[in-house]
């Protein structure tokens, strides 16, 4: 089993390239699954075809879906919500707190994520294409697994008398049905699919790009967030790349020439990683043809599902009382390096090399001390800010 999750800053084509990859995977003869997790759903139109809450064949090996997460929420977890908030109140617990204990932490986001691992495990789906929400909801996706544990840690502490106590309530209106076995039951589906998510043998995850300054940065915090969480990026897809002109227009050789340094820096940032450049297209690409011709451009013959990078992009540990910030760059020697710090950014030069990096939320009040060159990968001490 495989899955691709493509994610990034709106409007940069993640629903496109998706649908692209899931078909190059069908023709390939591959039972393959194309789903949204977007709540704005554009799935669809991409494909041209109607879709609907279930999968639904498209063409040969290739099945298609648009999850309704309302729909989900209310299938799988809504009586649960409601009755847990109903007895907590009923044992005294106020309704506030009552509302909180019961809503449980970025139900709608695992909800998507289930019913995506579920559809995999059913369908028996070889590859499954994940056309993500924008990055920020997306990074709050992926850390929804961590965050229900947490939850479930905090609802088995709180259990307890209060519980024993609520259990002969519940069989009276939930007969048959015990609340933390329900509970535990779907924490339990909720670790076998982060176990998958971070798996780099089953899950693959691809930022889409453009030539652009704001679309970089975005993706450079997505790929510092991935890291963190553990999730294994293994490709960018840089989209809409302009082709040199074959005129002396001035509008498209100002459009080309402004392209050209984002473009580079791309290349570099994301480096070891593999980019692959999208041209910019001179028509809507919408429909199978289309979207085959796209799967064409971006992979070739190549088969799209397969795993292009293996390695962590950046890590971040513990050195006494300071932190590293390790990177692999292979091929790159130690002479000079330059480090400049700009608000939450760390750019670094080597050379002709440049890379700019999203630091983490616990980099932020330390200072960059020292970088050396370790085993082809850059390591930079952090630590508490020189006193003044």
């Amino acid at each position: 089993m495989r899955i691709v999750l493509y994610l990034g800053k709106g409007g940069v084509g993640k629903t496109t390239v998706s649908a692209a990859t899931a078909l190059r995977s069908a023709d390939l003869g591959k039972k393959t699954l194309v789903v949204s997790t977007d709540l704005a759903h554009s799935l669809a139109d991409s494909l041209d075809v109607p879709l609907e809450a279930q999968p639904r064949q498209i063409a040969p090996n290739l099945w298609a879906q648009e999850i309704n997460v309302l729909d989900e929420i209310r299938e799988h977890w809504g009586k649960l919500q409601d009755y847990l908030s109903t007895t907590l109140r009923q044992q005294g617990v106020d309704d506030v707190a009552a509302e909180e204990m019961a809503l449980i932490p970025g139900m709608d986001e695992i909800a998507s994520l289930l019913n995506i691992y579920r559809r995999i495990q059913e369908g028996d789906f070889e590859s499954a294409i994940i056309d993500a929400a924008p990055t920020g909801e997306t990074v709050r996706l992926l850390s929804m697994p961590d965050t229900f544990s947490f939850y479930v840690r905090k609802l088995n502490r709180f259990q307890g008398a209060a519980f024993s106590m609520m259990k002969p309530l519940l069989r009276n209106v939930m007969p048959g049905i015990d609340v933390m076995e329900a509970v535990e039951t779907l924490n339990t589906h909720v670790k076998a699919l982060r176990e998958v998510l971070l798996n780099a043998d089953i899950s693959s995850y691809r930022p889409v790009v453009m030539p652009e300054k704001m679309v970089i940065k975005e993706a450079l915090r997505a790929e510092t967030y991935l890291a963190l969480f553990g999730y294994p990026i293994d490709g960018v897809v840089c989209n809409r790349v302009l082709p040199a002109p074959q005129t002396d227009d001035p509008f498209l050789t100002a459009m080309y020439q402004q392209q050209q340094p984002y473009l580079h820096e791309i290349h570099d940032t994301f480096a070891p990683l593999p980019v692959w450049e999208v041209p910019y297209a001179p028509h809507e690409i919408v429909g199978l043809d289309a979207l085959r011709e796209l799967a064409r451009q971006i992979f070739g013959d190549a088969d799209p599902t397969q795993v292009y990078y293996r390695g962590k992009l950046q890590e971040v540990t513990r050195a006494g009382a300071d932190y590293l910030l390790r990177l692999p760059l292979p091929h790159v020697e130690l002479d000079k390096v330059v480090m400049t710090r700009k608000g939450d950014e760390l750019y670094i030069e080597i050379g002709n090399f440049k890379r700019a990096i999203t630091l983490p939320a616990v980099l932020l009040p330390l200072e960059a001390k020292r970088a050396r060159m370790v085993n082809g990968a850059l390591e930079v001490r952090f630590g508490a800010p020189a006193a003044v």
